[in-house]
């Protein structure tokens, strides 16, 4: 199995993260909108913002630790386009009846691809 390692960044979190008037402020990234916002001027000692620099390379965007694709599949179709990839792991629909997740499942392991939300039997 190969581990996959990505570019490390510094965590972007609003401004005043953590202070004790901000309390109620989830530790997530929003892009700052106020004209005189701090981070926004990009001033020193207000935090990283995200750009393009941060970008990993392409043969290790979007992939996971263990080098594979996540695809979502809604319907034998979409199964079917994917059948003899190899770097691809299948992701079953959320929407979909357990009928038909328990079919798709079956049709994926019958060609050896890996489903990471198997559906109990």
């Amino acid at each position: 199995m190969i581990m996959l390692k990505k570019r490390e960044h510094p965590r972007f979190v609003v401004p005043n993260y953590g202070a004790k008037n901000r309390k109620r402020v989830k530790d997530r990234w929003r892009s700052q909108r106020g004209e005189d916002n701090k981070k926004k001027l990009k001033k020193s000692g207000y935090g990283k913002m995200p750009s393009i620099g941060y970008k990993n390379p392409d043969e290790v965007r979007f992939k996971e630790k263990n080098g594979m694709l996540k695809i979502v599949i809604h319907n034998e179709n979409e199964l079917n386009q994917i059948i003899g990839k190899k770097d691809y792991e299948v992701v079953l629909a959320h929407e979909l009846s357990k009928r038909k997740k328990m079919e798709l499942q079956r049709l994926a392991e019958m060609h050896g691809m890996k489903v990471s939300n198997k559906v109990k039997v």
